[in-house]
């Protein structure tokens, strides 16, 4: 394609469509915990191990759901990781016990995955020219933010007419929906003729033995606890250790009168920043080293988590850092993906990027997990908080030494 080529294409827009309502879904659990805890009398840490499992479920997928796109056809893929999706939802519909929310959102798991960012920023990278790749990458990504600006709060609109139960059914059938769109999910094999020429295996090994590869892979790891854990816990967190909301403020005049309201509202506006975040870090991605800029990011989340535990909570810091968390949220996944594109070329960025993401989703399971496990045993989110600072800390000193240099055979 030549520099000329349009950015916003059918495959790009689609992408969009499709990833904005999957994490829409997907953003909204935490604002689950509390009703299904209470309804069944759960521990804070069962339906957080429900989470952590479906988080674990999505990073072993994306793989699996990667190389069968780049086997048997993109909207394949998506097609089982809908038809997963909106199973796992279903039965956790008529889920009674946590062994099978637990189960079932393993099923929830692979629909993310099948219908996320890992097949679906492959197919957008090979429908982008060189020049827009980068900010392609971006728009789709943030298209995941555009869905987390509305998906808590519209769980919570509909919890307050509707039980949990059928607010699943109708997350159900409104993934199955985005089928409609696939006729438009057409990309064009772009890649080398070296690259066409080698065989997956060929190039898993090569990225294997790259110590840049092995590092991209662990730093992604922190960026995954900090993200899950969030999202999991942090409406609940806000809901029982926020200060009280005054009924002049600015806040109860927007209809956010209760400390559970600004929890859901805060996941939506850690969306909302991230939208710009994302997309900024797109732009700078085709102008600067991708590595730096990760590192830069990881060392920004790491500052303002620890100034924000360190802080009281108030409804003035929980604005704070929902802005600041937000401009940072998942500006490192354009930056990812496409210095995984750039490393190992196009021809198996689903795959590689799948496993890279695999760490993200050790991260995730282990943020969300151990977010509820150590809430049951101190009562307080304050140690897994601390855990996410240090993760963060590892992540900004482990991009440093990548060498982002192409490999002879992909270049």
């Amino acid at each position: 394609m030549n520099k000329s080529a349009p950015l916003f294409t059918p495959v790009l827009i689609t992408g969009c469509i499709i990833v904005m309502i999957g994490f829409s879904i997907r953003a909204s659990f935490g604002v689950f915990q509390i009703p299904i805890a209470t309804e069944f009398n759960w521990l804070r840490s069962d339906f957080s191990l429900a989470i952590a499992i479906q988080n674990l479920a999505w990073g072993i997928g994306q793989p699996i759901f990667g190389a069968v796109a780049e086997k048997v056809g993109d909207r394949k893929a998506i097609i089982l990781g809908a038809l997963a999706y909106a199973a796992g939802l279903i039965l956790s519909a008529g889920a009674t016990l946590p062994i099978q929310h637990q189960l079932y959102e393993i099923l929830v798991g692979f629909g993310i995955a099948g219908t996320g960012f890992g097949v679906i920023l492959a197919v957008v990278g090979r429908a982008s020219s060189d020049e827009n790749r980068s900010m392609s990458l971006a728009i789709a990504t943030a298209a995941g933010s555009a869905g987390q600006v509305f998906g808590a709060p519209v769980a919570e609109f509909l919890l307050q007419s509707m039980s949990w139960q059928n607010v699943f059914l109708w997350f159900a059938a409104a993934i199955l929906a985005t089928l409609l769109l696939l006729p438009f999910m057409r990309a064009p094999q772009v890649a080398s003729k070296a690259e066409l020429q080698e065989s997956m295996g060929t190039i898993l090994i090569r990225a294997f033995r790259d110590p840049s590869y092995t590092m991209i892979f662990l730093g992604f790891f922190s960026c995954g606890y900090q993200l899950a854990f969030v999202t999991a816990h942090f409406p609940a967190f806000v809901a029982e250790s926020c200060g009280p909301i005054a009924g002049g403020t600015f806040l109860a005049g927007m209809g956010i009168n209760s400390t559970s309201a600004l929890g859901a509202a805060a996941i939506s506006l850690i969306g909302l920043a991230n939208i710009m975040g994302t997309l900024l870090a797109g732009y700078l991605g085709k102008r600067y080293s991708k590595k730096y800029l990760l590192a830069s990011i990881y060392a920004a989340r790491t500052i303002i988590a620890a100034w924000f535990i360190l802080t009281p909570m108030t409804p003035l810091t929980v604005i704070i850092f929902s802005i600041f968390m937000g401009s940072l949220w998942l500006a490192t996944v354009p930056l990812t993906s496409g210095l995984v594109a750039h490393l190992y070329g196009l021809r198996y960025m689903g795959t590689l990027y799948g496993i890279v993401f695999f760490s993200h989703q050790l991260g995730s399971f282990l943020g969300v997990w151990l977010g509820g496990k150590l809430y049951d045993i101190y009562g307080t989110y304050t140690y897994v908080w601390w855990v996410g600072v240090g993760v963060g800390a590892f992540s900004a000193l482990v991009h440093l030494p990548i060498k982002e240099k192409r490999t002879a055979l992909a270049a």
